[in-house]
């Protein structure tokens, strides 16, 4: 045999195996057969896949599976709470979950759907109280039972249903350890078995039919398609598609190559379509997504960009696309219990406001927690009021003003724009950012606290945020109760540090001493002296009156007993009105003095509740 002709078999062997395995792998991946993590585990296939056997693009997002080293078929739902899938409807769109420990309250303390895929099966929800109690066999009338998988020697723990039938218990001799809220009905704790669904993908009808399900091709809507047949064979599926590759082989070696080429160039368009259309959905839809440590600093370029640094952690700049950029927070692990990054991610979930800033995803890789929210180029309010240069330009009077009514705007949609009302509790110039054009966005809701819309108040065990910010009737109940106008008192503050470009605890005046300065601010205006003292900017027409109203507005809002603050909608129509304002009462009196101004509230008294 020639040369040329041996030459010619090598290659078209060569080109034979590299066919037959161009085509198996095209059968593995494109087909993303059924699997499961054991014989007798549940079946997975699309909406759900396996994380450690199959790519993503086999499911469709928030659907991944893991296998155990016991080959027990596992979830991770918000917030880090695994548990067992002891099966799957895939006609009902259901799914059966179960504590690993057999313990389901442990788990279910922590768990929050709301950035989840799935939803509880039962749609009337209900609240439970858990009780450490020394007593053994109590009589709850039926409305609570022991859970025995709690209990502690000498100590017994009992479940009672909603809140408010505590009150009429037995429970003496018992301490509350915590609380499920917005949970379904009559829920069997001791079972262990939890079930939750899901609506989208809707996948029911190929189900029902016998078909596949699956996302429909070049769909940037995430269409589905049913296609095939479940009880089709691997190898039934395999052998067409090997066959004709290997016979194309056979009759032009060079269309082999060009259809490898182009197969291996689709598939890695199609991947890195998918990656894209799941990132703007994400971003469109503005639903937070949960990122791995790796992709962390996949995102930061192994952390290179520092930003900032607090005791919270540090903050680097990270970049998603050529045009998007991030900063990402990589919260101290040794702060806390993870309850102020908990708080965070859930509640900005529930925040879409131009004035809020944007939480992007978020990482809870074991002991590794970070935030990544959009990027903002001009830092934050706190750079440019305080400044010390003095002749920054940049910020003239009309900017400040529109920047106090965007912040204005932000807080009244976190009190009466949200389904529930969103407290801050940290509002300062350091957590308010600004972006190209300089409009601020209201940022950091570690602090944060949510609380029934048709309430005003909370209870609260101990004060929160920083000094100078914090409310009186934060620190003692005296003053009133803890309300959304703790928020409006902060908000005060940061109008009169914005008037006069300094700090309200650390001023001192000229020929007077050390001064509190709101006080200062307020001795000015009630005689009539002029406010331009911002940013050393020179005195222009109508720059008196933009200092003067901001500063009349963060003194109605600094009153010291909250029933004589403004709300944030009052606050508006102050900040934006054309009506001459009239100053408020000196909120810094004594307390009996201020009493006796029988000043008109702005509000009723507020009812106390507690926060949810």
């Amino acid at each position: 045999m020639s040369t040329s002709c041996k030459m010619i078999i090598t290659y078209i062997v060569f080109y034979l195996i590299l066919t037959a395995n161009c085509a198996e792998n095209a059968a593995g991946k494109t087909e993303c057969f059924e699997t499961s993590c054991s014989k007798d585990g549940p079946v997975i296939r699309f909406p759900f896949w396996l994380k450690d056997r199959q790519p993503s693009y086999c499911g469709y997002p928030g659907f991944g599976l893991s296998c155990s080293d016991n080959k027990q078929t596992f979830i991770e739902l918000p917030v880090s709470v695994k548990m067992y899938v002891k099966d799957i409807d895939y006609i009902s769109q259901m799914i059966s979950v179960s504590d690993p420990e057999t313990c389901q309250p442990r788990n279910l303390k922590s768990l929050n759907l709301s950035t989840s895929s799935f939803n509880f099966y039962r749609k009337s929800i209900f609240s439970y109280s858990f009780f450490n109690c020394t007593s053994r066999n109590m009589d709850l009338n039926g409305l609570g039972y022991e859970i025995p998988c709690l209990a502690n020697p000498g100590y017994q723990v009992y479940v009672i249903y909603s809140s408010s039938y505590i009150g009429s218990m037995p429970i003496s001799s018992c301490a509350k350890i915590f609380e499920i809220l917005s949970f379904p009905f009559n829920f069997d704790f001791p079972g262990n078995n939890l079930l939750l669904n899901w609506t989208t993908p809707q996948c029911s009808l190929c189900e029902a039919e016998n078909k596949k399900c699956g996302i429909k091709s070049n769909s940037t809507l995430r269409e589905m398609v049913c296609y095939g047949n479940l009880r089709t064979s691997k190898g039934a599926m395999k052998a067409p598609l090997i066959t004709g590759l290997v016979l194309v082989s056979l009759l032009l070696v060079a269309a082999i190559l060009v259809l490898c080429y182009k197969y291996r160039k689709d598939k890695a368009e199609k991947e890195n379509q998918v990656k894209i259309e799941k990132f703007l959905e994400d971003y469109k839809a503005l639903k937070p997504t949960r990122y791995t440590y790796a992709d962390i600093k996949r995102i930061t370029n192994d952390f290179k960009e520092k930003l900032g640094e607090g005791g919270y952690g540090t903050v680097f700049k990270g970049k998603l696309s050529h045009e998007i950029y991030v900063a990402v927070k990589i919260l101290n692990n040794s702060k806390g219990n993870g309850e102020e990054f908990i708080n965070e991610v859930r509640t900005m979930g529930l925040i879409h406001h131009v004035n809020v800033v944007r939480l992007v995803g978020y990482c809870a890789d074991g002991f590794r927690r970070a935030l990544v929210y959009e990027f903002l180029p001009n830092e934050s309010l706190e750079k440019f009021i305080f400044s010390t240069k003095r002749n920054n330009q940049i910020l003239c009077w009309d900017k400040l003003l529109n920047i106090a009514i965007s912040v204005a705007k932000g807080i009244e949609y976190l009190h009466q724009g949200c389904e529930q009302r969103i407290l801050h509790f940290d509002i300062k110039p350091s957590n308010v950012l600004l972006d190209d054009n300089f409009n601020p966005k209201i940022s950091d809701f570690g602090l944060a606290k949510l609380c029934s819309k048709d309430q005003s108040a909370i209870s609260m065990a101990t004060a929160r945020g920083t000094m100078g910010y914090i409310a009186p009737e934060v620190f003692s109940r005296n003053f009133g109760n803890v309300s959304y106008k703790s928020d409006v008192y902060s908000f005060g503050m940061l109008l009169l540090e914005m008037v006069g470009g300094r700090k309200n605890m650390d001023v001192t005046v000229e020929n007077s001493g050390l001064l509190y300065y709101p006080e200062w601010i307020y001795n000015h205006l009630e005689q009539g002296e002029e406010l331009i003292i911002c940013l050393g900017e020179k005195e222009e027409e109508g720059n008196a009156d933009i200092a003067k109203r901001l500063a009349i507005v963060g003194v109605w809002c600094i009153q010291w007993h909250p029933v004589n603050r403004p709300s944030m909608k009052t606050v508006l129509q102050m900040l934006e009105g054309d009506d001459n304002l009239k100053v408020p009462p000196n909120p810094f009196s004594s307390t009996r003095s201020y009493r006796n101004q029988h000043v008109k509230p702005l509000d009723l008294e507020l009812a106390t509740i507690s926060e949810i």
